[in-house]
């Protein structure tokens, strides 16, 4: 893993995580974000929680957002699922999504293991969350840093 932020994912790597987040996004109403930071000094949950709410992810409509967090020096990552998606999916599919994360992270193939996730996240999400003619992207898709 590169030891910083913007050594972690290359521009083009950075636009195929952009457009797996946009094609997850036209067959769901959830929203999916990707967050990387450099260091994250205690717990990565925690600390994907206070990103979570930084980001106003807690405030889509129907409380199905999901953050992807990643310190990339610290090598922590955290997935963190507001409350209307995880009470349909429950604990089995975060876990399959962290194993496929630790997986594609042990063969140093970041981009490809995020975009492998988020595939999976919005297929759950569209059994549960189906896009619909109204539907608004209510966050921004682009990944966030800091």
């Amino acid at each position: 893993m590169g030891s910083k932020v913007e050594d972690f994912l290359t521009a083009a790597q950075e636009q195929q995580i952009i457009a797996a987040i946009r094609k997850a996004e036209r067959t769901t109403s959830g929203e999916i974000r990707v967050h990387l930071e450099s260091h994250c000094a205690g717990d990565a949950y925690v600390r994907a929680q206070e990103i979570f709410h930084l980001l106003k992810m807690d405030n889509t409509k129907d409380e199905n957002g999901i953050l992807f967090y990643i310190a990339v020096t610290d090598r922590k990552f955290a997935i963190i699922g507001d409350h209307g998606i995880h009470q349909h999916v429950g604990d089995d599919f975060w876990v399959s999504i962290k194993e496929l994360l630790v997986s594609r992270f042990r063969e140093s193939v970041f981009h490809k293991g995020l975009i492998d996730a988020i595939h999976l996240t919005g297929e759950q999400l569209a059994c549960y969350f189906p896009w619909d003619v109204d539907d608004v992207n209510e966050l921004p898709d682009e990944i966030t840093t800091s």
